[in-house]
């Protein structure tokens, strides 16, 4: 008679039925959803690449997470099988509709620690149950840098996010000054977060796919906020000029926010800017400097 080994290791307990492809387009049909283009919807259809999403964004089991477009389910899945809580946010009535039966069909014991908000996250102010710790989502492409920084600004228990988004977006969100794609997404991501680019997404993992390649970006708020007099909008304002015609130098660029380019220069100065200096060669703390400066030299 032949006797086994005991293993030394026990098993993994058994990974919960996540979505793949044949689930994903089951699930359209029977809502007759069409990923539709205005609403940049993408759906993830790879087991692997949420659980990857979630392993990434560092998601414990004490952590309460905001999912901005769940759309199907894919990721909230996957977060919901290592997370305490996870509120999602759909702007879509059918999506909306039936995630809550998704969720309860595939994991119901889990579906008590599931909330729903049906709403356009561009107007959420609050969310039901614990403050959110974590932000994860795979934001749509064409409003995926308002929603973020929304996000950032209105929940400010959010320590760490992590956001799928269309490569060149991630490129310009983590971008440092001096690079070609810093600008106006850049510095007001590293206003609230350490930013930093967090891996490549494929096409094939998305249905449809999508003609642009997607990037993760990680951000892990600041633990003592920009050090300045000046408030975030001061600042904000300062960024946007800046930018507004990024080829000019900062004196030019700045003389309408300044009143003049004369005062456009005293600030700067004042701030210990070149004024012949592009905005793009700025640190978030730099323009921090030039906001508290305004009306210098008056």
């Amino acid at each position: 008679m032949s006797t086994t080994e005991p293993s030394e290791t026990p098993p993994e307990p058994p990974l919960h039925d996540l979505l793949g492809p044949a689930d994903i387009r089951e699930l359209a049909a029977a809502l007759g959803v069409r990923p539709t283009k205005q609403r940049g919807q993408n759906f993830v259809i790879d087991a692997n690449t949420v659980r990857r999403i979630v392993r990434t964004a560092g998601v414990r089991p004490d952590d309460v997470v905001v999912e901005v477009g769940p759309g199907l389910g894919s990721l909230t899945l996957a977060l919901l099988e290592t997370a305490d809580r996870v509120v999602a946010v759909e702007i879509d009535d059918v999506l909306a509709g039936a995630l809550p039966s998704t969720i309860a069909a595939r994991m119901p014991a889990r579906a008590d620690r599931f909330a729903l908000v049906h709403s356009d996250a561009m107007h959420v102010t609050e969310l039901p149950g614990p403050p959110p710790t974590a932000l994860v989502a795979n934001l749509p492409y064409n409003v995926a840098v308002p929603v973020l920084l929304t996000m950032l600004e209105r929940f400010p228990t959010i320590e760490r996010t992590l956001v799928m988004v269309q490569a060149e977006v991630a490129d310009r969100l983590a971008a440092r000054p001096g690079n070609k794609v810093y600008g106006v997404p850049s510095v007001k991501a590293n206003w609230y977060a350490e930013v930093k680019r967090a891996g490549s997404i494929g096409r094939n993992v998305f249905w449809p796919a999508p003609n642009v390649d997607s990037g993760l970006v990680s951000l892990v708020r600041r633990t003592e906020p920009i050090k300045t007099t000046a408030t975030k909008a001061e600042v904000f304002a300062v960024v946007d000029a800046a930018f507004a015609q990024r080829r000019k130098t900062l004196r030019a660029a700045l003389s309408g926010w300044a009143g003049s380019a004369p005062a456009a220069e005293a600030a700067l100065v004042a701030a210990g800017v070149s004024p012949q200096a592009r905005g793009e060669s700025l640190t978030v703390e730099e323009f921090a400097r030039i906001a508290e400066n305004k009306g210098a030299g008056a």
